[in-house]
């Protein structure tokens, strides 16, 4: 009796171990610690591998944490196997048709969406919905996602009545589960907002944007780098419109919450600055624009090296602003520098 006491203590020791790991590889990734984020999430997945065997949901959980963090950072080939492997735990442990199996459909069709295998995405896509539909019900949450990122994928495609037609009844099962005013609806809400922007529909589109921008205003408080996003994305309509003063306010409060919320060397305010300094660039404000794109410039340098194709396409940015102040040597080195870098990219370097 006494031992098996020991060894529950001892089990629950070790699952909270992991449990600890797992949530704090989350965290760091949203306080934008990458590589910490990684590196901790690899060791929740060696404790759970080694605490409950290999197969286990605890080490799919793991799997597909860590492979949706190589996702965001664009690093497909380390993401896949993670992805895939998830999947393949889950069926096996939970079944064909377990709300989590949904989840790993959905985790591997974005994958592959992001790659342009639109095909492959849409069968996983379609998967993950009817699995969600079944177990869920047509009204949940998980629904709505599914929904949302079919929607996103027929965007891409070109689909954009299919597309309209899935945003709305994602946004409509979230507002009748979750409420009009819930965190969750910021979302698709700007999705929808992009394809209106992408048809001209500029009226439906601002009121959608300035909706989510309240949402996530109210869930996050006003110095938070979501909202900063949502201010961005209304600066990006107002800019499509040549609404310049309206465009350029928002782009200046974006670019000062990211400053003040990810610190003024991170790569989000280096895009920002990008987009302040195109927007003068392009009503002729080239004084002003200049600073920001050299500042732009040494961002990427610093974050990605100063070889990455960031900065080739920084440097092609600010080569364009030199030939209109008139500065063509000066332009041709920084194009030269922008040439040689992409010329490395191509060979493969």
């Amino acid at each position: 009796m006494i031992l098996s006491v020991l060894f529950i203590v001892f089990a629950c020791t070790q699952e909270k171990s992991w449990e600890e790991l797992y949530d704090r590889s989350r965290v760091l990734y949203q306080e934008r610690k990458y590589s910490e984020a990684i590196e901790v999430a690899k060791k929740a997945l060696k404790v759970a591998e080694n605490k409950v065997g290999p197969n286990h949901p605890n080490v799919a959980n793991s799997l597909n944490r860590l492979g949706g963090f190589y996702l965001e950072q664009g690093k497909y080939a380390e993401a896949e196997p993670l992805f895939k492997r998830a999947l393949e735990i889950r069926e096996k442990t939970l079944g064909l048709e377990h709300p989590d199996v949904a989840i790993s459909l959905n985790n591997l069709g974005e994958l592959y969406r992001d790659q342009g295998k639109y095909a492959e995405a849409e069968t996983l896509y379609k998967r993950s919905l009817a699995i969600s539909e079944k177990v869920l019900g047509l009204k949940h949450s998980n629904v709505a996602t599914a929904l949302n990122n079919l929607a996103l994928l027929y965007n891409y495609q070109g689909k954009y009545t299919e597309a309209e037609t899935y945003y709305k009844r994602a946004i409509t099962i979230l507002e009748e589960t979750r409420g009009r005013d819930h965190l969750d609806l910021a979302t698709p809400l700007s999705n929808l907002a992009e394809l209106y922007k992408k048809h001209g529909k500029y009226d439906k589109a601002e009121q959608l944007l300035e909706r989510s921008l309240a949402i996530s205003s109210k869930a996050y408080g006003s110095k938070h780098p979501n909202v900063a996003v949502a201010l961005y994305s209304l600066g990006v309509l107002y800019d499509s419109q040549r609404k310049y003063e309206k465009a350029e306010s928002l782009y200046k409060q974006a670019l000062k919450i990211q400053e003040e919320t990810l610190g003024k060397d991170h790569p989000d305010v280096a895009v920002y600055l990008q987009t302040l300094a195109d927007l003068y660039s392009s009503q002729g404000k080239y004084k002003d624009a200049e600073p920001l794109y050299k500042r732009s410039l040494l961002i990427w340098e610093k974050s990605r090296g100063p070889e990455d194709l960031t900065v080739a396409i920084a440097l092609e940015s600010y080569a364009t602003l030199l030939r209109k102040m008139g500065r063509k040597n000066e332009a041709v080195e920084v194009e030269h520098r922008a040439n040689m870098i992409r010329t490395k990219h191509a060979k493969g370097g």
